[in-house]
């Protein structure tokens, strides 16, 4: 049986081959946190106790082949909880966080919120533990995204209520009563922005999450915006997650379907990544 500084090393020299030095030993640490069930300072303490880890090979083979660390451990950190993850969902961001918290600092307490395309159920989650006495509800068109958000849901946010339906349709139909918050991050990458991509992403998170056509980059935003319009109440907020490059045009399309007040953040790293528009 190997120590966990053997060990560490074995992850972190198989990571270095598709990350850079300190990502790949984060990586590392990460998975022998996580498989080893031990903590930071246990491997700092400790380095020379042994440690069991029945499928060493197969997580090296996983690394070497640019699989996400996130879905070798079965979980990603988002605000203050450990999400279940899996190739059915996207891995959850740290501008994603800053979504969630724009949303709650502008909600009332016991406002109700949609999620569409929720995929993990991040955002519908971290939104419903943030604001007090909030009605939460997310739809997603993938029944192996919906189990995923459910779980995390039963974990974190049992109030939360998931439901199947599809962004890109009248998804407004579902619901008896309206909104005072929609709230998306649905798929807005070119087509042709593949190629600038790394192989963890390309390769193992869900395209139908990611990518849209090239002729038409807006094509979630637009219609979430046009079903929205039906569903929000008067003075109702839509929030989005934004591709930077769009926000221009993002800008441009919600005044043309009537919003009004767009505004656009900025997320951690001083790219617009954020806009939110209101009901005219």
């Amino acid at each position: 049986m190997a120590t966990r500084r053997e060990v560490l090393n074995i992850l972190c020299s198989a990571a270095k081959k598709c990350y850079d030095d300190v990502e790949a030993r984060q990586i590392a640490k990460m998975i022998l946190m996580a498989k080893g069930q031990l903590s930071r300072n246990d491997i700092i303490v400790e380095p020379n106790r042994e440690v069991d880890i029945d499928d060493l090979d197969d997580i090296v083979a996983q690394l070497r082949s640019w699989q996400p660390v996130q879905y070798i451990i079965g979980r990603a950190d988002f605000m203050d909880m450990e999400l279940e993850v899996s190739d059915a969902v996207l891995i959850p961001r740290p501008e994603t966080e800053e979504l969630v918290m724009w949303v709650a600092e502008e909600c009332a307490p016991g406002s109700r919120i949609l999620d569409v395309g929720t995929g993990s159920g991040c955002i519908a989650i971290g939104v419903a533990r943030s604001v007090s006495d909030a009605k939460v509800s997310a739809i997603d068109i993938s029944d192996a995204a919906l189990a995923v958000a459910r779980r995390n849901g039963e974990r974190y946010a049992p109030m939360v209520e998931f439901v199947r339906g599809d962004a890109l349709s009248a998804f407004d139909a579902l619901f008896d009563e309206k909104f005072d918050v929609v709230v998306s991050n649905p798929p807005y990458i070119p087509q042709q922005d593949i190629a600038l991509m790394r192989p963890n992403v390309v390769d193992y998170e869900p395209h139908m999450a990611l990518f849209v056509p090239d002729n038409d980059p807006l094509i979630f935003y637009r219609s979430i915006a046009r079903t929205s319009r039906r569903l929000l109440n008067t003075r109702g907020r839509l929030y989005f997650e934004i591709y930077e490059l769009l926000a221009d045009e993002m800008r441009d399309m919600l005044l043309a379907e009537g919003y009004v007040d767009v505004t656009v953040r900025e997320d951690f790293r001083g790219k617009q990544r954020m806009i939110c528009a209101k009901i005219g």
